[in-house]
């Protein structure tokens, strides 16, 4: 099993070019079989989530011709089975994406109820009501979600709560409705405002993305494009976070700022400097990081997926923290982790308290999902000593050469496969 070893204390330094969203990439490449035309998409990353989705797509009859590691074109006119179940597409969260497409499309799709990181409770409700507010029969049978319509009808959907999923698939079916659909209480995070922007490049009539109100009138069908999906802004605060946790100076290229302001006002508040430019922030951290509380949001609050990050510079911080978790129940699991390392966090219900300590010290962890991993890497990296990281395929399903762009900016990182390629390093750096 691959691991990543770290021998933390180094400040990281230099730059760092960011990759396209995973979460408008994943969406992106299901809206784009609702096409019979030949579509390219630009500035994909080459993570895990995205390369299964592409077998799943490829499974039920869709053209994927890869380019190359970023670019993919995609042709949907050969889908023959609207039926996406394969023991691949279950470990996802994005798989349901397919059910939107397949569904305004073709009026029917059958998708394996999906899985993805287990940091609490996502049901599919939300979809599931907005799919049957269009006039789907929509059922739950055999681990599948089978969803079918004679017509799919615009209508008046309010969600109950801000989700993003749900918003985008309701987007994606209404986008081939008869009518118009309005979306109230919608998800307003930059991925949401992607998929609109790439469905309006094929020719769909999506208006309000970005606001809590978006209004689709159906068209009939959809055309070729070229499209590059944005920069990925959870890769971008992560390497923030890392920054400011090792008291490095890193430049975070390809990305927009104004999808960070969130990440950057809390780096202001515990005392790094930040410098904004058109494409590109750069994060200065001496070291001193001060206490503050934060609370997840929907955007344009703090990101959920940044939420793990934070806490580990809060962890080394002066004074006492806190971190308040209002999206997703069961997003600490990486506190007992970042215990043996030396923190000292009490977790109270959706509160996380965190006592600033002077330092981490190395140990071997466990990654136990995407950014809670990403999050541990980053602990190491600052820790005095020796870290190793366990269950990194959580970590690669979103993060592209993770351990590469850290070991450029200066982190003593690898990935090991073997005991002796562990020791190997161990006594490379001692």
């Amino acid at each position: 099993m691959d691991q990543y070893v770290i021998k933390g204390g180094n400040p990281l330094y230099g730059e760092v070019e960011i990759g396209g969203a995973k979460n408008a990439a994943l969406a992106i490449l299901a809206a784009a079989i609702m096409t019979d035309e030949t579509v390219t998409i630009e500035n994909l990353p080459n993570v895990r989530d995205i390369n299964v989705l592409l077998q799943a797509m490829e499974q039920i009859g869709a053209k994927i011709e890869r380019v190359n590691a970023h670019k993919v074109k995609i042709n949907g006119s050969f889908i023959q089975d609207v039926s996406v179940d394969n023991e691949f597409i279950r470990k996802i969260r994005a798989s349901y994406y397919l059910l939107g497409a397949l569904l305004g499309k073709y009026k029917k799709a059958a998708v394996a109820l999906p899985g993805g990181c287990d940091i609490g409770s996502r049901p599919i409700d939300l979809h599931l009501k907005g799919f049957r507010a269009m006039g789907a029969q929509v059922d739950i049978a055999h681990g599948l979600v089978e969803a079918s319509a004679d017509h799919l009808m615009g209508t008046h959907i309010y969600l109950d709560k801000v989700s993003v999923g749900a918003t985008i698939n309701i987007m994606m079916a209404a986008a081939m409705a008869e009518g118009k659909t309005v979306i109230e209480n919608a998800a307003k995070e930059p991925h949401v405002v992607d998929v609109a922007n790439f469905l309006n490049s094929m020719g769909a009539n999506i208006r309000g993305a970005g606001t809590d109100v978006i209004r689709i009138v159906g068209v009939e069908k959809l055309h070729k494009t070229e499209y590059s999906i944005i920069p990925d802004q959870i890769e971008a605060g992560t390497f923030m976070f890392a920054a400011a946790a090792t008291g490095g100076d890193v430049m975070v290229k390809n990305v927009i700022p104004k999808h960070l302001e969130a990440t950057t006002a809390k780096l202001l508040e515990v005392g790094c400097i930040i410098e904004e430019f058109d494409d590109a922030v750069r994060v200065i951290s001496n070291g001193r990081l001060q206490r503050t509380q934060v609370t997840t949001l929907p955007y344009p609050g703090f990101p959920t997926d940044m939420q793990p990050q934070m806490a580990v510079v809060l962890g080394i911080a002066e004074g006492t923290s806190t971190v308040t978790e209002s999206i997703f129940e069961n997003r600490f699991k990486y506190v007992d982790e970042l215990t043996r390392m030396g923190a000292d966090i009490k977790v109270e219900g959706n509160i996380a308290i965190i006592n600033g300590v002077k330092k981490y010290t190395g140990a071997r962890v466990n990654a136990p999902d995407l950014r809670a991993g990403a999050a541990l890497v980053i602990a190491g990296l600052a820790a005095e000593g020796v870290t190793i990281v366990d269950d990194i395929y959580y970590i690669e399903r979103g993060y592209e050469g993770f351990e590469t762009k850290l070991a450029e900016l200066g982190g003593k990182i690898e990935r090991v496969s073997s005991e002796r390629e562990l020791q190997k390093f161990i006594m490379k750096v001692s």
